[in-house]
């Protein structure tokens, strides 16, 4: 297992990030996103989608589960899940996902995809919680997004698990 520790600025620069992370991937690939409420999960997996150029927006699957995003022709979708109202593996697999055929997003994931995916790229965002102690937090809100970014920087952990992302450097 490979990890590199990034530290994200802004909004704009976790979209960067997941636009980097968005040319590595191919059908097959699986990656899992843990952060607290508004780290910018999805901010990070529109910018994969940006990369990727899937049609229409990239929002959080909050209330649908699972969305695919569609590709050109030929090339694999884009399935973004939030587990977050899952409570056991059995319920994600009952989503009877194409996980070999697409690209797989899951937010909220650790410790419900394991067993799917053995071959993974975890990433973790780690939000500051009362960092700042001047009396105004700039706060970035998407209405196309569950996202909510407090401009502070946050600590982003990729984890490589499995040969897969070996050779990858972010």
């Amino acid at each position: 297992m490979v990890a590199v520790n990034l530290t994200v600025a802004t909004p704009e620069a976790m979209n960067d990030l997941g636009r980097r992370v968005g040319a590595e991937l191919r059908a097959g690939d699986v990656v899992v996103l843990t952060g607290d409420l508004g780290a910018g999960k999805t901010t990070l997996t529109r910018g994969l989608g940006e990369q990727l150029q899937v049609r229409g927006a990239v929002t959080s699957p909050t209330f649908v589960i699972a969305r695919t995003h569609p590709r050109a022709e030929g090339l694999p979708p884009l399935v973004h899940v939030d587990a977050y109202r899952l409570s056991d593996p059995l319920e994600l697999d009952d989503l009877d996902i194409d996980f070999a055929g697409s690209i797989v997003v899951v937010e909220w994931g650790r410790g419900m995809i394991e067993a799917m995916a053995p071959q993974r790229l975890e990433i973790d965002i780690d939000r500051p919680h009362g960092a700042r102690t001047d009396s105004v937090v700039d706060t970035v809100v998407d209405n196309n997004s569950d996202d909510e970014f407090d401009v502070e920087p946050r600590t982003v952990t990729l984890r490589s698990v499995g040969d897969r992302w070996a050779g990858v450097t972010w």
